[in-house]
């Protein structure tokens, strides 16, 4: 078992998208929520006293959510339903659950481009979507 010193090593190594992905971890598997910063301090190298540094709250996203909205024209919603069972690999009845149940979050944690892809995608489609931060 490593000790304390080499944990703490291996955390202040972390990047942004790994120190989330550690931060999802802990969350689905033990309940663990970290306190504000801590993530941000183990991603940005260790901080005066334990705080985050001043500038890393005014970092730009890196992961983003494309969220479904309500709304929609009624006569698309075959075809919306068609593109979000291509973009997240869900069944007819799922996807349509989605659909008719938006907001709905169709992809979580995806880069910019990513998510503006899936957007172009759906509003193709007839779909009204918004991209927000992840977080």
């Amino acid at each position: 078992m490593p000790t304390i010193a080499e944990l703490g090593d291996a955390i202040a190594k972390l990047t942004l998208a790994e120190a989330v992905e550690l931060k999802n971890y802990l969350k689905e598997k033990y309940q663990i929520e970290p306190a504000g910063g801590v993530v941000m301090a183990a991603a940005g190298g260790p901080a005066p006293g334990g705080a985050a540094p001043a500038a890393a709250p005014a970092a730009e996203p890196t992961e983003f959510n494309v969220i479904l909205e309500p709304g929609f024209d009624a006569a698309k919603k075959v075809a919306i339903i068609k593109v979000v069972r291509e973009l997240t690999g869900q069944g007819l009845g799922e996807a349509k659950a989605t659909v008719e149940g938006a907001p709905k979050a169709i992809k979580e944690n995806v880069d910019k481009k990513t998510a503006e892809e899936i957007k172009k995608k759906l509003e193709e489609a007839g779909a009204k979507v918004t991209i927000k931060p992840a977080g």
